[in-house]
């Protein structure tokens, strides 16, 4: 058992054993220098950050300089040194690089590079001095952040000054196409002093070979731990394609503590360590590697080409600063004694469905794809909802914020509490007057707006809650709220972009550009459209915008980062034409933009800018106006196009589409009035939509409810359509508000109302008739009891001789005898309807239950007005 190995060793191992023989010129110390490189369709490398003096954090792109291999299994090295001499802390790796070009990276620490060239064939070295591995990917796994007030230690008089990134490229084929790979990393740094400092422990085999056949082979490594304590957060297992499962562990008086356990066949991560731990002086750190040598011909040994094996082990952890240290590492050969004891679960290999098989590309054919299309093509992800297509999006018609006095609304958003934020432009309009040739405001002279342009409106009730922005802005566009709820705004007629405080009581937090000057610098902007915050490094990217078509990408004091999109000749991102919104897909690390006159949403790495993917339908027609991000149902895109004037006729209308496979799953539009220009989108977590028009000056809430189902059904015969009406929506999970209340049971108690006033009805003619009946009946009897009492029986035979007379007028038999339709008839508000349906009852009720008229105008919306005569695009 024993101790530390040396960083050449190190180097030994993950280097194939086959480079060793190649000579290193191990020349010269690489000074810092700013190189600029062009751009191309195949690889967009972004400009290295400008670090001011003040600055408290930013982000270092570290990327291959557009590398395209000549033979598999070359390993290429490039290094990156540091931009301020100042102590620094990694607190936050986000990899850049697909499995089927890169088969592994490791960024290494150190003070001296093995060369000055832009990269070079590791074979001659990585670095001159000792070394120290920072990071380590492999198979797509995803970003690792470190945890709170823990970083790796860079820089200053005891950190390294260079990062050297190393990266094995495995199967020629993947660059049969020629491509310029600039895979890499970014790391997000920061000065603030962090109180425990990162570091990696490395467990290897160097000895193990893998007999042909033989089905199960142990590699046992283990050394005693000599250092001051580390406690282990993060581990990563790592072997090429015979490995089944890898374990490592803690051995404290002969226990045995589970670090972690992983099968190498899945994405090769930093995976979070289940249940805390400290390693302390004198304990063992050991690890065991299962392979299988089934299907194989020949043995197979440890070596660095993708035909040989690894067996790797890394603990991530952190210590306290005084005692750090950055890197370790065990190259041992554990006993067979000490892993007599090893738990019976390092034996068992973990299942791997294949659909969750990371296949690396050079281990089959097929593999002549970019980087663009597997990202494109890669798995599903697990956890991805499938959504339903009955998702449907209307508008909430009683929301009164429809109703709000507003200027020209030009940007959304939502804060925290999902109170929906509005940007507008009060009393000043862009029309064909606002700009001369040279982008250049002509409207100085009405000085700014004095109406308050941000407006802080209740979802539910509309009522503004907050007010601020007087007397700031001339031309209000673009709106963004980050994590800490500061406003991110953009002013086209000022060329600036402004962060403001959500409290409203200071002035502007942060401003770029110069006011009213358009340039096209990184100081300057021209008209710039919009902005989206990164919620967890707090970089912001400005679209920017009418004249320039670029996005630019800043740290979060405001530093240059890099940009994309001005410049590019070729590709299918070639170039912008307005890019007019912004939306982030943190989970993703992507930012997808609204390019306006293209018609289309185009998604990017928002670390690098790179290209992922581009989504356009024909419905969308020339012009795309918005786009907003929601995860709701696994994650959704929504947007809205604008009018069209090139003779083609396309609807303006909201799209609702799955992220994932770019499909339109529901279009949506408003019924209180129509569409005119819609300006920007705003999408809750829940997916209410909100859509604002700078034509109409309007503001309308979409919200998502079922689509009603049509079925065929029988009524005493007769075939007849209906719609099963829609229940009220309740999730506990998102906790939505309701979507619609039922109309099915206003209708029924409507039909019983109907019929009750039937039956009531009915009662009252009966005793309407009834009664003058009787009253007649009994003066008829009275005046014959008067006239047998006056005349006697001489009466009798006229009163008998004249039936037609009074009975026959009782009857309406006489010519001038009582009609009792007519009597009640030449009453006020009288109607026929009541006496005709005492007959027709049986007959009608199923065609007026079916009809239904009156009770389906009254929940009927109006239908929407003619559109409006169409208003300028420029806005």
């Amino acid at each position: 058992m024993a101790g530390l190995v040396s960083s050449p060793l190190i180097l030994c191992l993950v280097f194939a054993s086959s480079l060793w023989a190649f000579k290193s010129p191990l020349s010269v110390f690489k000074r810092y220098k700013e190189i600029s490189r062009s751009l191309s369709d195949d690889c967009l490398e972004p400009t290295r950050p400008v670090v001011s003096p003040d600055s408290v954090d930013f982000s270092l792109p570290i990327q291959m300089p557009r590398v395209t291999p000549q033979e598999s299994d070359s390993y290429f090295c490039t290094s990156y040194r540091l931009p301020v001499d100042d102590e620094l802390f990694v607190v936050d790796f986000k990899p850049h690089a697909n499995m089927d070009t890169v088969h592994h990276m490791l960024l290494f620490g150190c003070n001296i590079p093995a060369s000055s060239e832009d990269y070079w064939d590791c074979g001659s070295g990585t670095c001159s001095d000792e070394a120290s591995i920072l990071y380590a990917w492999a198979r797509n796994a995803p970003p690792k952040a470190l945890p709170e007030g823990v970083g790796f230690r860079v820089g200053g008089n005891t950190g390294s000054k260079y990062f050297v990134l190393q990266i094995h490229y495995g199967d020629i084929r993947a660059f049969s196409d020629h491509h310029k790979d600039c895979s890499g990393v970014t790391l997000h740094l920061t000065r603030e002093k962090q109180p425990l400092i990162a570091g990696i422990y490395l467990l290897m085999s160097f000895t193990t070979v893998i007999p042909a056949g033989k089905k199960e082979v142990y590699a046992d490594v283990a050394c005693q731990y000599r250092k001051h304590t580390m406690y282990p957060f993060a581990y990563r297992v790592h072997t090429h394609q015979l490995g089944q499962v890898v374990s490592g562990y803690r051995v404290r008086d002969g226990q045995w503590t589970q670090i972690g356990r992983q099968s190498p066949q899945l994405p090769q991560a930093f995976y979070s360590v289940e249940h805390p731990l400290d390693v302390s002086y004198g304990d063992v750190l050991a690890a065991r590697c299962v392979f299988s040598g089934e299907g194989k011909s020949k043995n197979t040994y440890i070596g660095g080409t993708s035909s040989d094996e690894m067996c790797n082990f890394y603990i991530m952890y952190y210590m306290e600063a005084a005692h750090a240290t950055s890197f370790m590492s065990c190259a041992e050969d554990g006993s067979p004694e000490l892993f007599r004891d090893i738990p019976e679960e390092a034996n068992i290999p973990i299942p791997v469905k294949p659909n969750m098989m990371m296949h690396h590309g050079h281990h089959h054919t097929g593999t002549e794809k970019t980087n663009e299309e597997a990202v494109l093509q890669q798995p599903k992800r697990e956890e991805e909802v499938v959504l339903d297509q009955d998702f449907h999006l209307e508008e909430a018609v009683d929301w009164p914020g429809v109703k709000l006095k507003l200027g020209q609304v030009s940007g959304l958003a939502l804060d925290a509490n999902s109170n929906l934020v509005i940007f507008h432009r009060g009393d000043h309009i862009w029309d064909q007057n606002s700009f001369d040739g040279n982008f250049v405001y002509q409207q100085r002279g009405i000085g700014p707006i004095e109406q308050s342009t941000i407006l802080v409106v209740d979802p539910s009730s509309s009522a503004i809650l907050k007010s601020s922005g007087r007397n700031l802005f001339y031309l209000p566009h673009g709106l963004s709220i980050d994590k800490d709820g500061s406003y991110w705004v953009t002013d086209v007629a000022l060329h600036q972009v402004f962060k403001l405080g959500a409290d409203s009581k200071t002035g502007p937090l942060l401003i770029l550009g110069k006011p009213f000057q358009p340039g096209s610098d990184r100081s300057h902007f021209c008209q710039p459209t919009d902005v989206a915050v990164d919620p967890t490094s707090g970089n912001f990217y400005v679209a920017d915008g009418y004249c320039n078509s670029r996005i630019m990408q800043f740290s979060p004091n405001g530093m240059f980062i890099m940009q994309w999109g001005a410049g590019s000749s070729s590709g299918v991102a070639n170039q912008f034409h307005i890019p007019h919104s912004l939306t982030l897909v943190p989970e993703l690390a992507q930012l997808c933009v609204a390019d306006r006159e293209n018609g289309r949403i185009l998604c990017f790495s928002s670390e690098t800018g790179r290209f992922l993917k581009e989504i356009k339908h024909k419905s969308f027609g020339d012009k795309l106006f918005a786009v907003s991000y929601s995860p709701v149902t696994g994650g959704m895109l929504y947007a809205v196009n604008g009018m069209t004037y090139r003779g083609v006729s396309t609807p303006v209308q909201g799209f609702a589409m799955n992220f994932s496979s770019g499909e339109i799953v529901d279009t949506f539009v408003p019924v209180t009035k129509s569409f005119i220009m819609p300006h920007d989108i705003a999408a809750s977590e829940d997916g209410v939509v909100y859509i604002g028009d700078a034509g109409a000056n309007t503001v309308w809430k979409f919200m998502p409810t079922e689509k009603a189902e049509h079925r065929s059904v029988k009524k005493a015969g007769l075939a007849i359509q209906e719609i099963t009406e829609t229940e009220i929506i309740e999730t506990s999970v998102n906790n939505r508000p309701k979507l619609m209340q039922s109309v099915k049971v206003q209708n029924k108690e409507k039909t019983a109302e109907q019929a009750t006033g039937t039956g009531v009805s009915f009662v009252l003619i009966t005793t309407l008739l009834i009664i003058p009946l009787v009253v007649l009946f009994a003066i008829a009897i009275f005046l014959r009891w008067r006239k047998v009492k006056v005349y006697g029986g001489e009466t009798e035979h006229k009163l008998e001789s004249s039936s037609g007379g009074l009975l026959g007028r009782l009857r309406g038999k006489g010519s001038g005898g009582l009609n009792l339709g007519n009597f009640f008839a030449s009453h006020k508000g009288y109607s026929r309807k009541g006496f005709d349906r005492l007959s027709t009852e049986g007959s009608d009720q199923e065609k007026d239950e079916d009809d239904g008229t009156d009770s389906e105008e009254e929940y009927s919306a109006p239908p929407p007005p003619a559109p409006a005569a169409p208003v300028s695009s420029s806005s």
